[in-house]
C-alpha cells in the first residue's frame, strides 16, 4: 500500500518517486540515481538532502524546507511551477530554469553560477548568491535582502524590483528593462549598458563607464564612488548625493552632482545643449576624454 508519508529513508534509483502525488518526504537522503522527484505534483520535502543531479524537474506545487543540495545536484529544479525553497543550502550551479512562481527565503547558494534563467515571478527574501550570469532573462522580480558576489548579474531581466540588497557584480543589469533598485550597494563595471528604465534610489554606486547607453537612466539621491566615465550617450535624470570622478556624453536630460572631477563632452558625439549639467564644482572640462590616464 502506497503511502504518502516518507521518513528517514535513502533512494539510489533513477526517477525514485516518479510522478508521485500530495506526499511529505522528510528526513531523506536521495543520493544517486538521477530524477528522483521527476514530474511530482503537491510535494513537501523537509530537513532532506539531494546528492545527485536533476532531483525537480517538471514539478508543481513544491515546497523544500530545510533541505541541501550537494555539489552533484546540479540542475536541481527545472521547468517547475508554484516552488517555495526555504532555509536550505544549495552547492551546485545550474539551478531554477524556466520555472514560474518561485519563491527563495533564507536560502544561500555557494555556487550559483548560471542560475535562476528564465524564470517568472520570482521572489527573493534573504538570499545569498555566490556564482556568475545570476537571473539571466528572468522577468517578475521581487527582492529584499540579497547578498550577491558574481559577474553578469541580471542580464535581460524584465520587471524588478531590487531593495536592501548588496551587490557586488560585473556588468550588471545589462540589456534589461523596468528594473528599481533602491536602498542597497553595487560596485562593479560597466553597470547598466542597454538598459531601459533603470532607476536607482538612495543607493551608494562604484563602476568603470558605468550607466552608459541607457534609455531612461534615474538617480534618486545615490552616491557614486570612484566612478568614472558615466552616463556615456544615456538619457539620464541624476540627483546625485556626492561627487563623481567623471562624466562622458550624456545624450540628454540634467545631472545634478555636488562636484564633477572631468566634464567630458565631444560635440561632435553628443549635443551639450540636451543635458543639463547643475554643479558647482567642476575641477576639469574637456572635448576629448585622455584614455592614457584612464586605464
Amino acid at each position: 500500500m502506497e503511502t504518502n508519508e516518507i521518513k528517514q529513508s535513502r533512494f539510489t534509483e533513477e526517477r525514485a518517486l516518479f510522478c508521485k502525488r500530495d506526499l511529505t518526504v522528510t528526513d531523506t537522503i536521495f543520493d544517486v540515481g538521477e530524477s528522483p522527484l521527476k514530474g511530482c505534483t503537491n510535494i513537501k520535502i523537509r530537513d532532506s538532502v539531494f546528492r545527485w543531479r536533476y532531483p525537480i524537474w517538471y514539478c508543481n506545487q513544491v515546497v523544500a524546507d530545510g533541505c541541501t543540495f550537494w555539489q552533484a545536484a546540479r540542475a536541481s529544479v527545472w521547468y517547475s511551477n508554484d516552488v517555495t525553497v526555504r532555509n536550505t543550502s544549495v552547492c551546485a550551479p545550474k539551478s531554477f530554469r524556466r520555472c514560474r512562481n518561485l519563491l527563495l527565503e533564507n536560502v544561500f547558494f555557494s555556487d550559483a553560477d548560471e542560475t535562476l534563467w528564465h524564470c517568472s515571478g520570482v521572489k527573493l527574501s534573504n538570499v545569498t548568491f555566490k556564482g556568475n550570469y545570476f537571473a539571466m532573462n528572468s522577468e517578475e522580480i521581487t527582492v529584499d535582502g540579497l547578498l550577491l558576489d558574481g559577474k553578469y548579474s541580471f542580464d535581460g531581466v524584465k520587471n524588478a524590483v531590487i531593495r536592501n540588497s548588496r551587490l557586488v557584480t560585473k556588468d550588471a543589469f545589462w540589456n534589461s528593462e523596468n528594473v528599481t533598485v533602491s536602498d542597497s550597494f553595487i560596485s562593479g563595471e560597466y553597470i547598466g549598458w542597454n538598459a531601459k528604465n533603470l532607476t536607482f534610489i538612495n543607493c551608494t554606486i562604484e563602476s568603470l563607464q558605468g550607466l552608459c547607453y541607457v534609455q531612461n537612466l534615474r538617480l534618486v539621491n545615490c552616491k557614486l564612488l570612484n566612478t568614472t566615465l558615466a552616463f556615456e550617450y544615456s538619457e539620464v535624470e541624476a540627483d546625485i548625493a556626492s561627487g563623481v570622478e567623471s562624466v562622458f556624453n550624456p545624450k540628454s536630460g540634467t545631472i545634478r552632482a555636488e562636484r564633477i572631477g572631468e566634464l567630458v563632452i565631444e560635440p561632435d558625439k553628443v549635443d551639450p545643449k540636451k543635458t543639463l549639467i547643475v554643479c558647482s564644482d567642476i575641477a576639469k572640462t574637456s572635448n576629448r576624454p585622455d584614455w592614457s590616464e584612464i586605464f
